[in-house]
């Protein structure tokens, strides 16, 4: 048998720039509108029932003409707005559309959120218990932890999170999550050693400006699997359930298993309007019947957390969710954010491709989130 001639996943494997393909400038836009095919290895969810939506549109720019600059930024995907099972608004860029599965990046911690507010409710996770109580092998980035600090992201540790910085932390995480290969001189590492490798966790004082780092996420991902009484995947076809996606839910999967609640959902901007829809009932799913911890989410709302860095230091990150004490919100590497008012029930998604090298820019997801917020809360402000 002759030599078979093979070469590495061209999507997968890292350029000069410590990037893979899908995630390079040049095609990042591609890689975002294709996530869901593009990862090493993906989960894939259909809900049992669907939401169904009424058309009831309006000119939202209208009310809020800065909405009208964003749907024209040449990074624009999608925007969704729903409101009480209704479509309010509903945009897409020529080149997609608002059915159409896009990554969400980080919005999808707010998976961890329902889960481990379920988890604290029943009693299987204490938010004062340190880390090494449930993981006992964890390295000592993580070891005296306690389970609030991990929620807040008010921990101090080795591990980096600076886009800007090709080679943070950040990156090398993104092979155990499913979206790279590792290069040559490097392993294909699971998400459980990947955590556990993390060292340097330094003490501080109350914490008063949050410190952004998925490795926290992916440390309370594998504490959710060490004490859930069900597997991850039974947790996502339960919120998929509650949520009613019409399309599909898609996450990346770690070598060893674990969803890439971290950042690898990808949703449609309807679906994840739909999501936001689940979290304005306050975790009611399509029959009224409670899948999630309502007042670990009304808790979350009020209580003292700390803030997130200027420009949206407005916002305080309070058990894995972004806050004003009105709005439930998340944002997403690359230009995502869901914004949900608790108030008047409206939902909007936006979805959108920076890129720029970083892929993020912090004054762009600064107006993207002001512009929602007064877009959610226009009836009642």
């Amino acid at each position: 048998m002759s030599r078979l001639k093979v070469a590495p996943n061209p999507d997968l494997t890292v350029g000069p720039d410590n990037k893979q393909r899908w995630n390079q400038p040049a095609h990042r836009r591609h890689g975002f509108h294709n996530a869901h095919r593009l990862f090493r290895r993906t989960l894939m969810v259909r809900s049992r029932n669907v939401l169904m939506l009424e058309e009831a549109h309006q000119d939202l720019t209208a009310t809020v003409p800065a909405l009208a600059d964003l749907l024209a930024h040449p990074a624009f995907s999608a925007f969704c707005c729903l409101r009480d099972g209704q479509v309010i608004m509903e945009q897409a860029a020529p080149d997609f559309g608002t059915d159409r599965p896009h990554s969400i990046q980080s919005i999808t911690k707010l998976h961890i959120h329902l889960i481990m507010g379920q988890l604290i409710g029943q009693g299987f996770v204490s938010p004062d218990a340190k880390v090494a109580q449930y993981l006992p092998d964890i390295g000592s980035g993580y070891r005296e932890v306690n389970v609030q600090a991990l929620l807040d992201m008010a921990v101090s540790n080795d591990f980096t999170e600076d886009y800007d910085d090709p080679h943070a932390d950040c990156y090398d995480e993104e092979i155990a999550l499913g979206w790279r290969l590792p290069t040559e001189d490097q392993e294909e590492i699971s998400l459980k050693d990947f955590a556990s490798r993390i060292r340097g966790f330094r003490e501080t004082e109350a914490r008063t400006v949050a410190e952004y780092k998925s490795a926290n996420t992916d440390v309370l991902t594998l504490i959710a699997a060490q004490v859930c009484p069900v597997p991850l995947t039974a947790q996502i076809e339960r919120i998929a359930d509650a949520v009613g996606y019409e399309g599909a839910f898609h996450i990346s999967l770690s070598k060893d298993g674990f969803p890439a609640f971290s950042g690898g959902g990808c949703l449609s901007a309807r679906d994840l309007a739909r999501f936001g829809l689940f979290l304005a009932r306050g975790g009611l799913d399509l029959s009224g019947n409670a899948c999630a911890n309502a007042n670990f989410l009304r808790q979350s709302l009020t209580r003292s957390a700390p803030s997130l860095t200027p420009p949206k230091e407005w916002l305080r990150y309070s058990n894995h969710i972004m806050t004003d004490g009105r709005v439930v919100a998340h944002a997403g590497y690359g230009g995502q954010f869901l914004m949900v008012d608790t108030v008047t029930g409206t939902s909007c998604a936006f979805l959108s491709v920076l890129e720029n090298d970083a892929g993020y820019d912090d004054t762009f997801m600064s107006n993207v989130a002001q512009v929602l917020r007064h877009v959610c809360c226009a009836e009642t402000a």
